[in-house]
């Protein structure tokens, strides 16, 4: 398989693709009530669908006040279409969404898992740390 055998377009998942995405891609798992109240308020997303049956493969948002601050989110590729150019995609149809969309100034941050990071760090994303580094409080 190549890339070819996927169409990315620029629209939120639907929440069952999302909860769905976010458990096979060994994401957190987030409530159905909170993915009700989160998705409608996405700045942008990519889909990923799998042109052979048309499902849904992967995923990407960027969440933020479109202005000052924007994050970059829920960034999931199901494993067996992993490796194949499928996350580079989605993280490249952001990165242009950014650029083109946010003002200059903006700031751009993400929370990479693991090896991640490399990826980002091709579309001009950079360690903050020690400078500075993540904090949550999970509710």
């Amino acid at each position: 398989m190549s890339i070819s055998n996927y169409e990315a377009k620029p629209i939120t998942p639907s929440a069952d693709d999302y909860f769905r995405l976010r458990q096979v891609a060994g994401l957190s798992s987030k409530s159905r009530e909170a993915i009700a109240v989160g998705l409608p308020n996405t700045l942008y997303a990519v889909t990923v669908y799998f042109k052979d049956d048309s499902s849904v493969v992967g995923m990407g948002r960027v969440i933020g006040d479109g202005g000052l601050f924007a994050q970059v989110v829920d960034i999931a590729v199901e494993p067996k279409h992993q490796g194949l150019g499928v996350g580079k995609t989605i993280v490249q149809m952001i990165t242009d969404w950014l650029k083109a969309n946010l003002p200059k100034g903006a700031y751009v941050s993400l929370l990479a898992d693991g090896e991640a990071y490399r990826l980002y760090e091709k579309f001009g994303f950079e360690l903050t740390a020690p400078a500075s580094v993540g904090m949550a409080l999970r509710l």
